[in-house]
């Protein structure tokens, strides 16, 4: 789960890592009040789930509260457009106004799990404010990591190394090491995903402050915080996804225009790289589980028609603990109600596959059978230019 800017600074704050003084503004009023208390010069930052913001417009500067109020005009209700919105880009609902300070360094800090090395790690850079895996792309030696064994923690002379190897020195330097405790305790506390503060920037002062803040959560971990699931926004995820999760369906929305219905996740990688390798490109992730029933095929069916971008359907089942039958009524229940938009290619294997065939084959609809996962790829990718 991802949160927004000012809600992930809540939460670091907690935990002793230090941030700019600011507020949340839903409106053009509460925006310049916010100003009065905390200006005269401020930062207007869009809260959006993409970076990329100040490019787009999403960040503005305002030397008093009359400019505050004009610009939150300007920002809220806006289309924010960056690369990594999509062209379609983000609506703005809110702003965060947050005092400017004067920036004499901008460093990268940030958290994730390394799967590989099965533990987390703490990576640090000198090049901040910009994407860092363009700076791990470009220039890879300016990345400092410490992975984390999970059985001691993450430990003080860690904390030291990574400060050290930014340069830091004095007063600073201890504050960049308390820093990056608190960010790793706020990061273990939360079941954190990803803690990312990009830029860490160094005033002119000294001190060491998130300019930024960005966190992700262990879905399968938010029963234990339920003040962090609260947090979640709707409004900034896509809506086919925000309704497969009522229904327990696995559904990622991709940039193709071949719909996915399988069971299994490992299933339903196998059928998006045939569907590539046959020429195709996957218009999503849908994974209706081991335990699917003949419910849970409507609703993934009425999932999978309703994104316009899909041209055709593949339906790649294989009945293990599921039968084929069971999954078969499921199709033809879902395709009579809401009405068979797209050319539908079905590949049904495993137990009942032969009676769950007949029902495909007997309920007058238009279904494109296939006998195999090559077959059924050859069969789709041509129908998207129906």
């Amino acid at each position: 789960m991802k949160i927004h800017e000012y809600q992930a600074k809540q939460i670091l704050s907690q935990y002793g890592v230090q941030i700019p003084r600011g507020e949340v503004a839903d409106t053009p009023p509460q925006a310049r009040e916010i100003a009065q208390k905390i200006g005269p010069n401020v930062v207007l930052k869009a809260q959006i789930h993409a970076g990329g913001r100040g490019k787009g417009g999403g960040i503005k500067l305002a030397n008093d509260p009359q400019e505050v109020e004009k610009l939150a005009q300007e920002m809220i209700g806006m289309t924010l457009v960056t690369h990594q919105t999509g062209p379609e880009g983000k609506l703005v609902r809110r702003i965060l106004v947050e005092e400017a300070l004067d920036v004499a360094q901008e460093l990268y800090l940030g958290i994730v799990i390394d799967r590989a090395k099965e533990s987390p790690v703490v990576m640090t850079s000198s090049e901040g404010g910009v994407e860092i895996e363009k700076v791990a792309a470009e220039s890879p030696a300016l990345i400092f990591k410490e992975y984390i064994n999970p059985a001691t923690g993450f430990l003080g002379f860690q904390s030291r190394k990574l400060a050290f190897k930014l340069g830091l020195e004095g007063d600073t330097f201890k504050q960049a090491v308390n820093f990056i405790l608190s960010l790793y305790k706020a990061f273990q506390a939360t079941d954190a995903s990803l803690a990312e503060i990009n830029p860490l920037i160094i005033t002119k002062e000294g001190n060491v402050l998130a300019l930024d803040a960005k966190m992700n959560f262990d879905d399968n971990a938010l029963l234990r915080h339920p003040d962090i699931k609260d947090m979640r926004d709707l409004d900034e995820e896509d809506p086919l996804e925000v309704e497969a999760a009522k229904f327990n369906l696995n559904y990622i929305k991709l940039d193709g225009n071949v719909g996915c219905m399988v069971n299994g996740a490992g299933l339903a990688m196998a059928t998006m790289d045939i569907i590539m390798h046959s020429g195709g490109m996957p218009a999503n992730f849908l994974d209706v589980g081991g335990g699917v029933s003949e419910e849970s095929v409507k609703n993934a069916f009425k999932i999978l028609v309703s994104d316009k971008d899909v041209k055709a359907a593949l339906i790649n089942i294989f009945g293990g603990i599921v039968r084929c039958d069971l999954v078969a009524n499921g199709i033809v229940k879902a395709a009579k109600e809401l009405g068979l938009k797209v050319p539908m290619v079905v590949r049904l294997e495993g137990t009942n596959v032969d009676l769950g065939k007949n029902i495909l084959e007997e309920s007058g609809l238009d279904f494109f059978p296939a006998s195999s996962m090559k077959e059924a790829a050859e069969k789709v990718v041509p129908l998207t230019a129906q």
